[in-house]
């Protein structure tokens, strides 16, 4: 894995993109909360369910309305083992998926455990956040793919077969690596989605979001993002399906109004390159966040991780001044994910001022154990 570059920071740039981290991952959270009620359903139960436009607003999902699924709990545990890789490299220990690995561990254990483990010293302090010991509906090859220690890698991935979207839906974060070279982007998201999700379609579907991401928070346009991603993927073994379905992405914005049926034609049986397709798509033709939003949620495919995915690209492209503020009032988590999103710009922007060779803040390791 290659170093960060160390890009000076100005003030204005360090709030841009503080800016965009906040708006990536609160807009991932948000399209999530939106989709999580009308996950199960087909596009005919949806409207039945909220009526003859479909679900326009956040509705009642695990026992509360803005409540997040899987998808933004996998997501916060993406950025904190991504935070915890950066802390690292001052020991000489430089593998990110490594580090990923261990967080999506600790995740695993939200899902088994009652609560929080206060002797688990080296937890940091996402893993004693309460609200997040909650199952939403987690897929069996994330709990196969993390049921044990063993890791998945490229070479022997877990679940070879699996084509879920779950891989791409926490794969957002990857791309605010905003200092990293964009093939090493795809290559960490690729390593990282193996992990649980062993198809090229996933891994690559997850790479491709993760580098469409990247270009957002660096300031491009979303179809040069795209433009981008096909580049890089052009490359890799196995390919074809995920580039083919984001071309597709692209020529639907020409033919005609947005629709439903536009969106379900894309997103197909529900797989990762599907799912990344109908989400770009949505950003694309949203006249806003809320619009692009709703687009992606209302279709008969996994309504969550099209939200997530739609959402977290809308948030990097726009930041989080652009996100319905009504929605953000009442989502689950919004302190948690403030404030993880804050820490990780701090990290990549002012890194060497809370950590290195020459000294530490004690309060910072407490946080990000190394």
């Amino acid at each position: 894995m290659g170093a960060t570059s160390g890009a000076v920071w100005g003030r204005t740039e360090q709030q841009d993109f503080r800016g965009r981290v906040r708006g990536t991952l609160l807009g991932a959270a948000v399209g999530d909360a939106l989709g999580g009620p009308a996950d199960p359903l087909p596009l005919e139960e949806i409207r039945a369910a909220y009526g003859p436009e479909g679900l326009l607003d956040l509705a009642f999902g695990y026992g509360r309305r803005g409540a997040v699924t899987h998808h933004t709990q996998l997501t916060l545990f993406t950025v904190d083992g991504l935070i915890r890789a950066q802390v690292r490299r001052d020991t000489g220990a430089w593998h990110p998926p490594t580090d990923l690995h261990r967080a999506y561990l600790r995740w695993a254990a939200t899902q088994s455990d009652w609560g929080p483990d206060e002797r688990r010293k080296d937890d940091g302090w996402l893993a004693r956040e309460e609200w997040l010991y909650a199952r939403r509906d987690p897929s069996r090859a994330l709990l196969i793919g993390l049921g044990d220690t063993t890791m998945g890698t490229l070479e022997q991935p877990k679940n070879p077969g699996e084509l879920g979207p779950e891989a791409v839906a926490r794969s957002a974060p990857f791309g605010l690596l905003v200092g990293w070279e964009p093939q090493l982007v795809v290559q960490l998201a690729v390593e990282c989605a193996a992990q649980t999700h062993g198809h090229p379609i996933a891994y690559l579907s997850a790479g491709a979001y993760a580098v469409i991401v990247h270009g957002l928070a660096r300031g491009d346009s979303l179809d040069g993002a795209v433009q981008r991603a096909l580049a890089l993927l052009a490359a890799r073994p196995g390919h074809q399906p995920v580039s083919d379905a984001l071309q597709h992405a692209l020529g639907a914005v020409r033919q005609g109004m947005p629709s439903p049926a536009r969106v379900e034609a894309l997103a197909g049986d529900g797989t990762a390159d599907g799912l990344l397709a109908a989400s770009v798509y949505c950003a694309l033709v949203g006249e806003d966040v809320r619009h692009g939003l709703c687009l992606a949620v209302n279709q008969s495919g996994p309504s969550a991780a099209a939200g997530a995915l739609t959402g977290g690209l809308l948030g990097a492209l726009h930041g989080e001044t652009a996100l319905p503020p009504a929605w953000l009032a009442e989502l689950e988590g919004r302190p948690t994910l403030l404030e993880i999103a804050d820490d990780f710009a701090m990290e990549m922007t002012q890194g060497p001022a809370l950590h290195g060779p020459a000294g530490s803040s004690p309060g910072w390791l407490a946080r990000y154990p190394r």
